[in-house]
């Protein structure tokens, strides 16, 4: 079938694993021109103002060595196929909880019964709650609390380890919700007997939450952990270093009896397990295929204390394994592990570098003799290549900017982090709960606020001073001003975004899918359309948006690929949206009064259970890097750049034609091609030439829609296939 330009839904592929001849020469011209930069600094301090020279000098070579250390890292990246599971092989699963909600370990734990190749699922309960116990039962799982929760989640598993005797173990947490073929694609690996553990990516269905950003005009959605998961994982497998993140993984039981069980005595016992297998030989794999999506942090302080519990335990675990010279690892691992520790000192490098302005405009000293043509014929080339090369070596997933402002949020946190190599225990401040969501962000941000409001009072007084005292040449105050306002100006839009979202964060993520509702009405059902979905509500537009008043019941069936799920929904708010030509569409907030949670569950499969979302929506992951759209003009346009969408989709009910049997729900593009064909997506594919007779869901109602579809085209799907038709209208 031919690929429509205007309909293909994009693939989500992985990053190239290897870099362009031009992308390996603008490496080897930075690395070229960082030493000559390097060098050519040393010959510059101030000798009145030695220890701030040597302090800036400092972060400007820690960030050159953390650029070789991710150039290294990165610089190949291991591709992998998944490989058939031998017959008879199964994996138990182990769900650890502590106080998780009950509706968040129901929806992971039926996934997990549903997935192909397992044995059985375990509920591993640090609460001991009755509720959970109560649940297992509900289910039909394995239940196992402890009364004392002795080394956290480590002691959690190891502890279930002393009940279970499978030798594969598939590890989730709670909010972790994996495929029915997690397994299916995961457990061949374990074919090779040196592999201890599989890990596949943490990716997250929460869009809204605080490390993502979703660029609605462009279709881009973007991740903070995204470079982690796409590119620096597979990077570290090329070197047998990857890591077990202590979810979405699968680990060979024998080899972890073989350290002594899951790692104790740190607070991340992932990153810990995976060094000391490391240590003894085994193996890891990385596979770079998403096949679980959890929750990310919603807002900025369940971030910060995220990342702060993950830079104690990789001081910890640097206290007591000894990173570079202990015994067992490889150069590469040694590389890989270091680079990972090392990163928390960022947090010192960064301060150094917000702050640094405050002192030449406050105080009138600079960490260089002289700012003048010869610095800038130096520094320029070096920083432009510095951040040039991030982004080619990110294959995509890297943007400046945004990483710039997520560094800004973390450098304190890093900063305190850095103390767990001497403390065991750090302790994270939160201001009090009294406070709203917004005033607690924006009193926790004060490191934050800090820098903002240095660097802003920095500025006007660095000019006062070279008005009256002249202490500065004017292109040294030029200079620091635009280095305190490119300062100023990150952490504004850090902390703007942190508390922006914490004043408007909703209960529970909706998912931006459109879905059929027919409506229970006499003399016959109305089909409307339901959009922004939970399990708690929905959105409907359509005819009845404009009868519907707030109290109403409203009773009828979402129809779902899978089948009918019969709904009851309350509205709770009219709402009015004002169209680009003037128009106003009426819409109804609705809440769901589920008799049944068996239904609520049905309707939790359907949105936890695919990638969908980011499918139907057309938003992709990867941007051009700058040598690509450089180069574009000249080769051709970058293969995944301005990947074509439909201009939003409808769900579609349709049925064979040539059949009275109905067949299920799909998709249809809005806008129609030049040749008078539509782009038409399913969960199933049907034989080109098959007659279809649907209608088409829309704001204003059904349409009415006949054709006949040419061959699927299967389109790669994370979770779940999806195949993209032409229907050529009759």
């Amino acid at each position: 079938m031919e690929k429509s330009e205007n309909h293909t839904l994009p693939t989500v592929g992985g990053p190239p694993a290897k870099l362009s001849v031009a992308q390996v020469s603008l490496i080897i011209a930075f690395l070229m021109i960082a030493v000559w930069y390097l060098e050519w600094r040393l010959g510059t301090f101030n000798p009145h103002a030695l220890w701030f020279s040597w302090l800036v000098y400092g972060a400007e070579v820690f960030g050159f060595f953390g650029a070789l250390c991710y150039i290294y890292s990165c610089w190949h990246l291991k591709e992998r196929e998944a490989i058939p599971v031998p017959g008879g092989r199964t994996a138990d699963v182990f769900i650890p909880t502590i106080n998780e909600p009950v509706y968040m370990l129901r929806r992971t734990l039926i996934a997990a019964q549903r997935m192909k190749h397992v044995g059985q699922v375990w509920l591993l309960d640090d609460g001991n709650r009755p509720e959970m116990r109560q649940l297992a039962e509900e289910i039909g799982c394995r239940y196992i609390a402890r009364e004392h929760n002795t080394h956290a989640k480590a002691g959690n598993l190891n502890n279930a380890l002393k009940h279970c005797d499978a030798e594969y173990v598939a590890i989730f947490d709670c909010d972790h919700a994996p495929s029915i073929g997690f397994l299916d694609e995961t457990l061949g690996f374990f074919n090779d007997q040196r592999v201890a553990f599989v890990q596949t990516p943490q990716d997250f269905y929460n869009l809204d939450s605080f490390q993502h950003r979703v660029d609605r005009d462009h279709s881009l959605v973007w991740s903070e952990q995204m470079l982690f998961f796409r590119v620096i994982q597979a990077g570290k497998d090329r070197l047998n270093a990857a890591f077990f993140c202590g979810s979405c993984a699968v680990v060979r039981r024998s080899a972890i009896e073989d350290v002594g069980g899951f790692a104790t005595g740190t607070v991340t016992e992932d990153i810990h397990t995976s060094l000391l297998l490391h240590k003894r030989g085994w193996k890891s794999v990385y596979y770079g295929r998403s096949l679980a999506f959890g929750m990310a942090p919603a807002g900025a302080i369940p971030f910060l204390r995220q990342r702060l519990r993950w830079g104690q335990g990789a001081m910890q675990v640097w206290r007591r394994e000894g990173i570079l010279f202990g015994r067992g690892l490889t150069f590469g691992q040694r590389i890989s592990y270091f680079a990972t520790v090392m990163q928390y000192f960022e947090g010192w490098q960064r301060g150094i570098l917000f702050l640094a302005p405050v002192i030449v405009l406050g105080l009138g000293v600079m960490p260089i003799v002289a700012f003048d043509r010869d610095f800038i014929v130096h520094f320029l080339p070096y920083i432009i290549l510095n951040y040039w090369v991030y982004e080619e070596v990110a294959r995509g997933y890297g943007r400046s900017l945004l990483t710039e402002q997520y560094t800004m949020m973390r450098f304190a946190i890093f900063v305190t982090a850095t103390f767990g190599f001497f403390f065991r225990k750090l302790r994270f401040v939160v201001t009090s709960k009294m406070l709203g969501e917004a005033d607690a962000t924006r009193r926790t941000l004060w490191p934050q606020h800090l820098v903002l409001i240095l660097n802003s009072v920095a500025i006007p007084v660095g000019v006062f001073y070279h008005w009256r005292l002249g202490h500065l040449s004017t292109g040294a105050v030029v200079a620091n001003i635009l280095w305190a306002g490119f300062a100023l100006g990150v952490a504004a839009l850090a902390i703007g975004y942190a508390v922006r979202l914490a004043r408007h964060r909703r209960r529970e993520y909706r998912f931006p899918l459109p879905v059929p509702f027919k409506l229970a009405r006499e003399p016959r059902s109305v089909m409307v359309r339901a959009s922004d979905i939970s399990s708690l509500g929905c959105r409907l537009t359509g005819p009845v948006a404009v009868t519907a008043m707030v109290g109403d019941r409203l009773v009828g069936q979402l129809l779902l690929p899978a089948g009918p799920l019969k709904v009851d929904a309350i509205v709770r708010s009219r709402l009015v949206e004002k169209l680009r030509n003037g128009e106003e569409r009426i819409s109804v907030g609705c809440e769901f009064d589920w008799k049944h949670f068996a239904e609520r569950m049905q309707l939790d499969a359907f949105l936890f259970g695919s990638d969908l979302q980011m499918r139907l929506n057309g938003w992709r992951e990867q941007t051009p890097t700058p040598w690509e759209r450089l180069s574009a003009p000249f080769r051709g346009a970058w293969k995944g750049a301005k990947l074509p969408r439909a201009e939003g989709w409808s769900p579609l009910v349709f049925r064979d034609a040539n059949t009275e049997s109905g067949i299920g729900v799909g998709y249809i593009s809005r806008n129609i091609m030049p040749n008078g064909s539509r782009a038409l997506v399913t969960v199933f594919g049907m034989p080109g030439g098959a007659r279809v007779a649907a209608h088409e869901v829309t704001e204003n109602g059904a349409q009415f829609v006949d054709g006949e579809v040419g061959e699927p085209e299967l389109m790669g799907s994370k979770l779940s296939p999806l195949y993209l038709h032409r229907l050529h209208a009759q």
